[in-house]
């Protein structure tokens, strides 16, 4: 999974491109919660929703003053879902002139080469001489349209408060915090109002949300129909899943945790993709104006 700067929430459409594998169809379950007799109404749910969603896009903002590091292990099984390979990919993720930059560090675990690891670095510096001369005119120009792309990603969380029908399901404590365990089934008849918001009737999901601080910080996301993607180009089918998981940092963010994808699909109508892939993120840090990225030789030469 590719870092990205569209919020998690955003991942609902998304899946239909690049989520992850068969699993078994049905509503996901929670083994731990407390079931009781509903305490929102509809209403309230849907208000409950839409909070989320905009401290989402807040969480999606702040994101972007850390760095941290993104493990992503890939596993592609054989039509009997047993695994054939594996690999893994470590990145240091930093944000550089407002964008979020991806740096490999490790495969399968191991350090890279210093030749490999010196191109990486490389890469880097590029991005930040490019960043150092970069004109004004174009900066702004940037900066408007990240800003532009912020407001969809709003609109679009916003519209998932109304293509769905939403039921309380249950009270569950989740890492120490109370939840309200939600579930999304998609609304009959629902006309999208976004483009991309048409993939929305293909999904159903259920979201566990901090009952005090009104934030998601959990996501069980099924697929419940073949979804074509650009012509028939990606075909997404029923069953494949994604389970997203936040963590709080430093008191004032919520930050991904945990994504399990489970992809069953077919690319241009010939080639069969199953594949099961986990990304873990960690070591979230404040990031400094005054960071210096520093090459490994250099590195090497200041122990």
């Amino acid at each position: 999974m590719k870092s990205s700067n569209a919020p998690i929430l955003l991942q609902l459409v998304l899946v239909c491109c690049f989520a992850l594998a068969q699993n078994t169809p049905g509503k996901p379950e929670s083994s731990t919660a407390e079931v009781v007799t509903p305490q929102l109404s509809e209403d309230q749910i849907r208000d409950l929703i839409r909070q989320a969603a905009d401290r989402d896009i807040e969480n999606d903002r702040k994101q972007h003053d850390y760095t941290y590091i993104q493990r992503e292990e890939e596993h592609k099984l054989d039509g009997k879902g047993q695994v054939k390979s594996s690999e893994s990919r470590t990145y240091e993720i930093m944000v550089l002139y407002e964008e979020q930059v991806r740096k490999l560090i490790a495969k399968n675990d191991r350090l890279l080469p210093d030749n490999d690891a010196r191109k990486e670095d490389e890469k880097i510096q590029k991005i930040i001489e490019k960043g150092k001369n970069e004109r004004e005119d174009n900066r702004r120009k940037r900066v408007e349209k990240q800003n532009k792309d912020r407001e969809e990603a709003r609109q679009f969380v916003r519209e998932i408060a109304d293509a769905y029908n939403f039921h309380f399901s249950a009270k569950e404590n989740l890492d120490g915090h109370e939840t309200s365990v939600i579930d999304a089934d998609p609304r009959p008849g629902y006309e999208p109002h976004m483009k991309n918001a048409r993939f929305l009737p293909k999904f159903r999901f259920r979201v566990w949300v901090d009952r005090a601080e009104k934030q998601w910080i959990k996501l069980d996301i099924q697929c419940i129909d073949t979804v074509s993607v650009g012509l028939f180009l990606v075909r997404v089918h029923r069953g494949s899943n994604i389970q997203i998981e936040q963590i709080q940092v430093n008191d004032e963010v919520w930050l991904p945790k945990h994504v399990a994808l489970k992809l069953d699909a077919r690319v241009a109508l010939f080639k069969g993709l199953n594949i099961e892939e986990n990304v873990t993120y960690h070591d979230y840090r404040k990031f400094r104006t005054d960071t210096k990225i520093v090459p490994v030789g250099e590195a090497q030469e200041q122990r």
